[in-house]
């Protein structure tokens, strides 16, 4: 009996609609769904007819759908992300230096938004924010108590009721814990991880149609007053993101060469930043890095690992964006931060940080996970992940471009900080100084 062949089944054509729509970047569908919105909430106010209305009603269900599947698919994605990047996490060897610099950026980038989201203070109009009671924790002994109670939570229950504490500690648990399974079983969770991923990028794919819900609602409830809110946001964000980029960093690259580190910070924005800004990936930056790095003439068996791994763990951008949009949030519903809370919430964006790249929406679908500290209700938290989706355009191409240009900027520091311990001449930001030529 012969075996039958597996014969390959021909693609279906996308419809002409769909095949449209997928043609158009992501950005401007979000952008016209964002102008819809605005006109349509012009067109139809709260007082319309009830003919109006019931139009008005399905504008905004749109919205409300848009929220409800980020809020469901969250704790799913943040789960099976984390235990597959622990899992097949590589060796350090000897980026340690570089490592260091990654994870002290990240943690300094939180404390800084953090500070700025106390002196610049912003409330968010969201539709749900009167509907839900919130309580500030009493202190820091609840804060961690209630720490300590989600961790040990049933996983399956942290799950169930997106308890994104417990799901992080299980999933680092597991991560570390199936570090020596076979290739089989870690292709799996890859397998799962990416597949989850994919269902994400489909929810987001539909997000102008969200976008479009949500800014219908705002701008029907509240005027055109909301989008001064929105600029506030945009202008905090990015204001951070230029201190650690022109200031913080140029510190911890002066910290370790004891040269004047703008010429490297310039050239690494510069040559790096500015195309990490269009293309919005760090992972589709790491050609460019990588060009770059051969140009400074740093040593290829470092680059070629540490670039790679700052597109994962080099993340000050993401934590700036999750601690300002929670601080947000956290000002919206009335809850008051101590000090020392705050320090536990730049602890955890810098870690929730670390999980952002390669997920569609990036930082922002791991808000939830920092407002979680709080114990604040996960509708409140994806009401202002929908804000970060309208905001993105500018947020997520800054975030980017701070992420990927550090990615160079902290490999060449490490370079240059073991020259300058072994005598060996360096020139900070300039082309063609192999290691060979500098002896």
């Amino acid at each position: 009996m012969e075996e039958s062949q597996p014969q390959e089944q021909e693609q279906k054509p996308k419809h002409p609609i769909i095949a449209a729509y997928n043609k158009v970047s992501l950005i401007k569908k979000i952008i016209i769904g964002l102008i819809i919105g605005v006109i349509l909430a012009l067109l139809i106010p709260q007082d319309a007819p009830e003919w109006a209305a019931g139009i008005g009603e399905v504008i905004s269900l749109l919205g409300t759908l848009f929220v409800s599947a980020l809020r469901a698919v969250a704790p799913i994605l943040v789960f099976f992300l984390v235990i597959s990047a622990l899992m097949n996490a590589k060796a350090a060897g000897s980026m340690k230096t570089v490592i260091v610099l990654y994870i002290l950026s990240t943690l300094i980038a939180a404390l800084v938004a953090v500070i700025a989201s106390f002196i610049f203070p912003i409330d968010l109009t969201l539709a749900v924010a009167d509907d839900v009671k919130q309580e500030s924790p009493s202190g820091i002994g609840e804060v961690l108590s209630a720490i300590v109670m989600n961790i040990v939570a049933n996983p399956v229950d942290a799950l169930t009721n997106a308890n994104f504490i417990g799901i992080l500690a299980w999933a680092i648990v597991l991560g570390i814990a199936l570090r020596k399974a076979g290739t089989s079983v870690k292709e799996v969770f890859s397998s799962i991880s990416d597949a989850v991923s994919t269902v994400v990028r489909w929810v987001i794919n539909l997000a102008p149609f969200g976008i479009m819900g949500l800014v219908y609602t705002s701008v029907s409830q509240s005027g055109l007053d909301i989008f001064v809110e929105y600029g506030q946001l945009i202008l905090l964000l990015v204001g951070v993101m230029l201190i650690i980029a022109l200031i913080t960093n140029p510190l911890m690259v002066f910290a370790c060469t004891k040269s004047n580190p703008y010429p490297l910070v310039l050239r690494c924005l510069k040559d790096s930043g500015i195309t990490a800004f269009f293309t919005r990936s760090s992972a589709a930056n790491i050609p460019i890095n990588m060009e770059l790095c051969r140009k400074l003439g740093l040593d290829k068996d470092n680059y070629s690992v540490s670039i790679p791994l700052g597109a994962t763990i080099n993340m000050a951008g993401a934590a700036i964006t999750i601690t300002v949009m929670t601080m947000a949030a956290v000002h919206t519903v009335g809850l008051t931060v101590d000090p020392l809370t705050a320090v536990i919430l730049c602890v955890l964006a810098a870690v929730s940080a670390c999980g952002a790249s390669g997920v569609a929406g990036g930082s922002l679908l791991l808000i939830p996970l920092a407002c979680s500290l709080f114990g604040m209700d996960t509708t409140v938290a994806m009401e202002v992940v929908a804000i970060g989706f309208i905001i993105g355009v500018i947020q997520d191409s800054c975030e980017t471009a701070l992420n990927s240009s550090s990615d160079v900027l902290f490999t060449a520091t490490a370079e240059y900080a073991r020259m300058r311990k072994e005598g060996k001449e360096y020139h900070l930001g300039k082309d063609a100084y192999s290691l060979d030529e500098l002896d």
